[in-house]
C-alpha cells in the first residue's frame, strides 16, 4: 500500500453531455472525493479532464483509461504536460492497451506484442518529459519508437509538476509491469478480493521486486460493480446490470483467468459459445448469485462505503464506484460513504 488510507474516486463515465463537467468536477471537489476519472469509451478522456481543470482546485484527476497505441507518445506527452499545468500537479495518467481486434480494425493501428510495446511508451514519455524539464537533448530509441527531434519552437513552457503514469489490465504479465515501471495500476471492475489477493497483488510484487522497488511504489485503484438502491425497483435495477456486466466479460477470452480462479472457468467457456451465437438476452441469466457476490459489493447505500473499506483493507489505495455519481442525487451512498472514508484518518 502507498498509503495507510484509501481514497475514494468517482469517475465521469455516464456524462455524455460534456457541457455538465465542469459543475460535476466542482461538486465532486468540493464533496471531498480525492479523484475524478475519465474514460475512452464514447468520447475522448483528456478533452473531459480538460474540462473538469476549469473547476477544481483540490482533487486529482486523471484517465482510466486512455488508450496507449492509438496515439504516438509525442502527442500524449504533449496533452499530459499541459493538463499538469492546468491542474498544478493533480493530473494522472492512465493507460491501457486495449484488444486487438479494436486496435486492428476500430483504429487501423497493427498490432504487436503489447507489453514491450507499452514499457516504450512508459518509457518515451518520462525520456520526452525530461527532456523538456531539463533541456537535454531528445534521444530515445527503442524497437517500436524513436524520439530524437525537438526544437525550442516545439518546446513548451516548462514546469516542474511530476505526471504519475499507471497502466490497467487484468492479467499477470501487465500486472508485473506495473510493479516493474509504473506508478500506479488500475484493477478492472471485473475482480474479486481473491483474485486481488491471490493473483494481482502477487504478480505486481514480483515484478517491482525484479528491478529493486516494492509494491508500496504502486498506487492500486480498483473499480468496484456496487448493488444497491433506495428502492426494491432501482436494487433490481442494478443487480441486474451487474449480472450483464459479469455476462459479458465472461464471454471474452481475456477475462477467463478470473472465473477459473473461483472454479468457473466451465461458465466463461458456455458464456463465449452463447456470446458467438449471439445469445446476448440469455447470457445473463446464467449469471448466479454466488458470482454477483464475488464481484460486486452488495448492501444497503449507507453501508456501501464501509463494506468497501472492509473488503479492500491492504488490497488497494483507491476505490471507484462503478456507478454514476451525480451532485444533489444518490445522498444515501455518496455522504455515508465520504463519512467512512473521512474517518480512516481519525
Amino acid at each position: 500500500m502507498s498509503d495507510s488510507r484509501i481514497k475514494l474516486d468517482v469517475s465521469l463515465q455516464a456524462q455524455d453531455d460534456l457541457l455538465t463537467i465542469p459543475q460535476i468536477a466542482a461538486s465532486a471537489d468540493q464533496d471531498g472525493f480525492d479523484g475524478l476519472w475519465s474514460s475512452e469509451v464514447g468520447h475522448d478522456p483528456f478533452l473531459q479532464l480538460g474540462l473538469a481543470a476549469t473547476q477544481t482546485e483540490r482533487i486529482e484527476v486523471g484517465t482510466a483509461i486512455a488508450l496507449s497505441f492509438t496515439r504516438s507518445p509525442m502527442t500524449l506527452a504533449y496533452t499530459c504536460w499541459d493538463l499538469a499545468a492546468m491542474t498544478k500537479g493533480r493530473f494522472i495518467l492512465g493507460l491501457g492497451t486495449q484488444v486487438k481486434a479494436h486496435n486492428v480494425r476500430r483504429f487501423s493501428v497493427p498490432w504487436v506484442a503489447p507489453l514491450p510495446r507499452l514499457r516504450e511508451v512508459i518509457e518515451s514519455l518520462r525520456h520526452i518529459w525530461a527532456g523538456w524539464r531539463t533541456g537535454a537533448k531528445l534521444n530515445y530509441q527503442g524497437e517500436h519508437y524513436q524520439f530524437s527531434l525537438m526544437t525550442p519552437f516545439f518546446t513548451p513552457p516548462t514546469h516542474k509538476f511530476t505526471i504519475p503514469v499507471t497502466i490497467a489490465g487484468v492479467n499477470t504479465g501487465l500486472c508485473r509491469l506495473a510493479g516493474e515501471a509504473a506508478d500506479g495500476f488500475h484493477v478492472h471492475p471485473l475482480h474479486s478480493d481473491r483474485y486481488l489477493r491471490e493473483v494481482i497483488r502477487p504478480a505486481i510484487e514480483a515484478g517491482a521486486a525484479s528491478v529493486e522497488r516494492s509494491i508500496n511504489d504502486v498506487e492500486i485503484s480498483t473499480s468496484v460493480f456496487v448493488v444497491t438502491g433506495e428502492s426494491e425497483r432501482q436494487k433490481s435495477n442494478m443487480f441486474n446490470m451487474v449480472r450483464q456486466q459479469i455476462s459479458f466479460y465472461a464471454s471474452t477470452p481475456s477475462y477467463r483467468s478470473v472465473f477459473e480462479l473461483h472454479g468457473w472457468g466451465d461458465f466463461a467457456d458456455t458464456l463465449r459459445g452463447m456470446a458467438a451465437r449471439k445469445q446476448w438476452a440469455d447470457m445473463p441469466q446464467q449469471v448466479t448469485d454466488e458470482m454477483v457476490e464475488a464481484f460486486a459489493l452488495l448492501g444497503e447505500p449507507e453501508e456501501i462505503g464501509q463494506a468497501a473499506l472492509e473488503r479492500y483493507a491492504g488490497l488497494a489505495d483507491r476505490i471507484t464506484f462503478y456507478t454514476p455519481y451525480v451532485p444533489g442525487s444518490f445522498d444515501r451512498l455518496w455522504g455515508p460513504a465520504l463519512e467512512a472514508f473521512a474517518a480512516q484518518a481519525s
